[in-house]
């Protein structure tokens, strides 16, 4: 019995070297990383002093160019000015000044002091043309007709109405135009003819018009 009981060497060794069923191994998973989110990259910006630099470049070819255009302006019309005569526009050196019967006797008439830089005189005898031109240093005297005489307001010269000098430092008396009467009967002024006094020329019939 007890034979039988007992295993055999052949059974055990069998079964010892049955391999045990393998163990389930557990697979592994990759971690997973998280992705970071792809920040977006600003141009480098230009400095601050090259934009400046840029507005001052600007603004120097700017006025550059201005200064060329004014330049260039002027030198045109410069070399322009000598192709035409520099021509001076005087009123004619004659001209019509109206009837005897227009001017009072005794009165000096100055409506053609300003056109025409002369007084017209009638006195008893006729009629007489004088410069409004004072003969010290060429000012242009005022008739002051409470007073009777021309007088300069620069250095107090005075003429009488005939045109005599008579007070301040005038050396001489007002010169006259020459003056004669028209085909139409008109007082006609050439100041083309001048008299002097002081030369003897108002003697000349034609500085002074007889009526």
């Amino acid at each position: 019995m007890s034979d039988e009981k007992q295993e055999s060497p052949g059974a055990g060794a069998e079964a010892s070297e049955t391999p045990a069923a393998p163990e389930a191994t557990a697979v592994k998973r990759p971690k997973l990383v998280p992705v970071k989110k792809a920040v977006p990259v600003k141009a480098p910006s230009a400095p601050a002093d090259e934009g400046v630099t840029r507005r001052g470049l600007f603004s120097a070819l700017g006025l550059g160019w201005l200064t060329f255009v004014g330049a260039s302006g002027a030198f045109l019309a410069a070399s322009t000015r000598f192709l035409f005569p520099n021509v001076r526009y005087e009123p004619p050196s004659s001209f019509r000044a109206g009837l005897p019967s227009d001017y009072a006797v005794g009165a000096v008439e100055e409506r053609f002091k300003a056109q025409y830089g002369v007084w017209i005189v009638r006195n008893q005898e006729g009629m007489y043309v004088l410069s409004t031109v004072c003969t010290h240093l060429g000012c242009t005297p005022n008739w002051l007709a409470a007073e009777q005489k021309f007088k300069c307001p620069c250095h107090g010269s005075g003429f009488r109405m005939s045109g005599i000098n008579f007070e301040g430092p005038a050396p001489r008396p007002l010169e006259r135009y020459a003056i004669s009467l028209a085909d139409d009967g008109q007082v006609l002024i050439d100041k083309s003819r001048l008299f002097q006094e002081e030369k003897g020329q108002w003697k000349d019939p034609a500085s002074f018009l007889r009526l």
